[in-house]
């Protein structure tokens, strides 16, 4: 594998400038609400826009101009109907390129080239052929168990999110099975690869990466489990839709485990591409930011909602914050 994966090490293509520019976002937001409270952005608009679900009963009152581009939580199974089907897709025509020789399409491969895929010929050029195919995989698994969880685990009250959240997801996702086909080494319209033989490119990094994208993915379905269960009854019928402390594997530890584990399982995405893909640790960046700021409105909710929340219990990162 050449030093640094997914085209020159510090090269800002459009794909890198786009997850830079949310990384810093997010983390201008995460910011400006650990400022002090005094200093505390109150603008409707942007505490609107940050929130979504029980956070948004923290939130200072909303004009009714925000309320008008409200959209059910529930609709969070959205986002992932669509990246089963359009990262599935991606993973169909990928694995075509792979194992039968067919070539993208014209229109796929010129958004590709649009985003920043390069054109990668030699011996090292196909050597990420194996770590693309396992991330869109990984990557179409977890969109497939949280769609599953979606309507089988969790119990979803008359939360709201806004309008342009609900937009943002379902683009999100779209956006990301782009990024990892856009890792692809590329021989024209064919993805480039040595050989017929894709197990020949294993690596030490393909099993660890997976590993731990199975021991996250593993510790995110517990967690939404045990939040599942808080509104059911032993029978598994839903009795209520009121929030109530949860407790047990990572709720031990954090207030949003299951935010920790999508970083984590984006950190395994990493791994998986041999850490050394500059602009997948974009995309971890933004994943970091936005899962932080987050569980930072949801532990602040729940330590508002609830005299008895322990007071051990941190927001995001174990014993840290």
């Amino acid at each position: 594998m050449a030093p640094w994966a997914g085209g020159e090490p510090w090269a800002l293509s459009p794909l890198r400038a786009l997850w830079l520019a949310l990384a810093a976002g997010f983390l201008l937001a995460l910011l400006l609400q650990l400022l002090p409270p005094g200093l505390l952005p109150t603008h409707a608009l942007f505490q609107d826009l940050i929130r979504y679900g029980k956070t948004k009963l923290g939130a200072p009152p909303r004009p009714a101009l925000c309320r008008a581009f409200d959209v059910p939580k529930r609709y969070f199974s959205h986002f992932y109907v669509v990246s089963v089907l359009w990262n599935g897709f991606l993973l169909w025509l990928l694995s075509q390129s792979v194992f039968l020789g067919v070539p993208f399409p014209h229109w796929l491969h010129g958004l590709l080239t649009v985003l920043g895929a390069t054109q990668v010929q030699g011996p090292a050029g196909g050597e990420g052929t194996l770590s693309v195919l396992l991330v869109l995989g990984c990557l179409w698994l977890h969109s497939a168990r949280r769609l599953f969880e979606c309507y089988c685990v969790s119990v979803f009250s008359h939360a709201v999110m806004h309008l342009v959240h609900y937009c943002f997801g379902l683009a999100y996702y779209v956006l990301l099975g782009l990024t990892v086909l856009t890792q692809a080494p590329l021989d024209g319209h064919h993805v480039y690869m040595i050989g017929k033989n894709l197990l020949r490119q294993a690596r030490w990094f393909h099993i660890l990466g997976t590993l731990l994208f199975i021991w996250s993915s593993a510790h995110q379905y517990r967690c939404h489990v045990i939040l599942g269960k808080l509104r059911r009854n032993k029978a598994g019928v839903v009795i209520h839709c009121q929030h109530r402390i949860p407790f047990g594997d990572w709720f031990e530890y954090v207030s949003s485990p299951n935010y920790l584990a999508e970083l984590l399982i984006y950190v395994s995405l990493a791994v998986t591409f041999g850490l050394r893909n500059f602009t997948w640790w974009l995309v971890v960046t933004y994943v970091f930011f936005s899962q932080a700021l987050s569980a930072l409105l949801s532990h602040r909710f729940y330590r508002s909602q609830f005299v008895s929340y322990p007071k051990r219990r941190k927001a995001y990162l174990p014993f840290v914050f």
